[in-house]
């Protein structure tokens, strides 16, 4: 059972030991300096405008720190790691160099933990894991490091609470999500808690013509076809959704998960009524401060587009996908998954081109405008700067401009020779 001595949330206080190795692996130079010049600077004929907020959150950095501290206060122990400790190619990259071993789930989910001992270390990422899955490793009795992203723990509260006053959590989040997965798994700790997962404004209006009781709406056979394997065990749509409080994955947008509230809502309103709609629905803000404050950016951004637009992030990054999807509206937009998916040697971008997780990705040629350009940069919360400084440079490298990032170690044959960027701020 896992013990003052096994369970640990706060890290090793190892933080000053292991920031000079996290600082030289994830650091740019060249994004500070942009940055430090009002986001936006010149290179050649190239203006670069960096979103106001991006790349790593708090709740990012932190579980980063920790899976740091934990490879350094147990050198000699096997460490494990319950599925990706953020989604971002790269970093995940760099755990398994330091020899920390992924658990991956099966289809459904579930995983497989018959290889940890008592005598191992196991990391539980930013997205946090099931009640099972907790309970799983809590029997072993092995060291647990939980990284779960404070956001995350205050929709468990929300949710649970939600389970607690006899209300079913209805959940805007992708059912396949770890974090959506979790979120929904605290209604277990009650034993009539019930949930049911929306995954977008079309679901809602279906989940919204059923209760209204709308003369088109689904049979209770079809909605069960539809969503039963997106809702707890014996979920009934004619007793479970009567009374229902929303909550979200918080990386999803946030006008959709409002717009979604309000209109399940007024479902409520439109089969009972304002009085019983007052009384028998909840709704709270729960999408994490650091995705509306990047959403929030690329929203100022868009205000004046720039000629095209780079947004870094893993392809199954939630958070990520919805920047690229935000900046399709409004100009030519590259959502890649690593710096390297910008070939210098043969000019082109590797990219995911729609918001769908599974969407293959498509390698596209003479695709940097011939003239002077805006080049907008955004990255999702689980994109370190130094994959920023990367892209960046790798753009203008295939644009034939000197430049450098140190700290990233990406350097040009032009800026090795002494060469500087140019730019237009002093």
């Amino acid at each position: 059972m896992a013990t003052k001595e096994t369970y640990f949330r706060k890290g090793f206080g190892l933080k000053d030991e292991v920031r000079p190795q996290i600082e030289s692996e994830y650091h740019s130079a060249v994004v500070d300096q942009i940055r430090s010049n009002g986001h936006r600077r010149s290179f050649g004929d190239i203006e670069v405008r960096l979103a106001e907020e991006f790349g790593f959150c708090y709740g990012v950095d932190r579980a980063v720190d920790y899976a740091y501290e934990t490879r350094l206060k147990f050198p000699d122990k096997k460490v494990y790691l319950v599925g990706e400790i953020i989604h971002n190619p790269h970093v995940n990259r760099r755990m398994e160099e330091m020899g920390i071993e992924f658990i991956y789930p099966d289809e459904g989910g579930v995983f497989d933990f018959s290889m940890v001992t008592s005598e191992d270390v196991v990391l539980l990422p930013a997205f946090g894991v099931t009640l099972q899955a907790f309970k799983d490793l809590n029997e072993i009795g092995c060291v647990l490091v939980d990284t779960t992203c404070g956001s995350v723990l205050l929709v468990w509260k929300r949710v649970e609470s939600y389970a607690r006053d006899g209300f079913t959590a209805v959940i805007h989040g992708k059912h396949t999500h770890e974090e959506s997965r979790a979120t929904a798994s605290q209604v277990l700790k009650h034993p009539d808690g019930k949930y049911l997962m929306v995954r977008d404004m079309e679901e809602a209006h279906m989940v919204h013509s059923y209760i209204a009781g709308r003369p088109d709406r689904m049979s209770r056979e079809e909605f069960l076809e539809r969503f039963g394997h997106k809702a707890s065990e014996g979920f009934d749509p004619d007793r479970d959704l009567r009374q229902f409080g929303v909550a979200n994955q918080t990386t999803m947008l946030a006008n959709e998960s409002m717009a979604i509230g309000e209109l399940l809502r007024k479902a409520l309103v439109e089969a009972k009524g304002e009085e019983y709609a007052a009384q028998n629905y909840r709704a709270f803000g729960t999408i994490c401060s650091a995705t509306q404050e990047r959403q929030d950016a690329v929203v100022k951004m868009m205000q004046d587009p720039p000629d095209m637009m780079i947004v870094i992030g893993g392809y199954n990054s939630s958070n990520t996908n919805h920047l690229a999807h935000m900046c399709r509206q409004h100009t030519t937009t590259y959502h890649i998954e690593d710096s390297t998916c910008i070939d210098v040697e043969a000019g082109t971008i590797r990219h995911k081109p729609e918001l769908a997780v599974e969407a293959p990705e498509r390698t596209e040629t003479d695709w940097i405008p011939p003239g002077p350009f805006a080049l907008g940069i955004t990255a999702g919360a689980s994109t370190p700067n130094n994959k920023v400084g990367d892209a960046l440079v790798r753009i203008c490298r295939i644009r034939g401009i000197p430049l450098e990032d140190p700290a990233s170690g990406a350097v040009t044959a032009d800026a090795a020779e002494g060469n500087q960027a140019s730019s237009t701020s002093p």
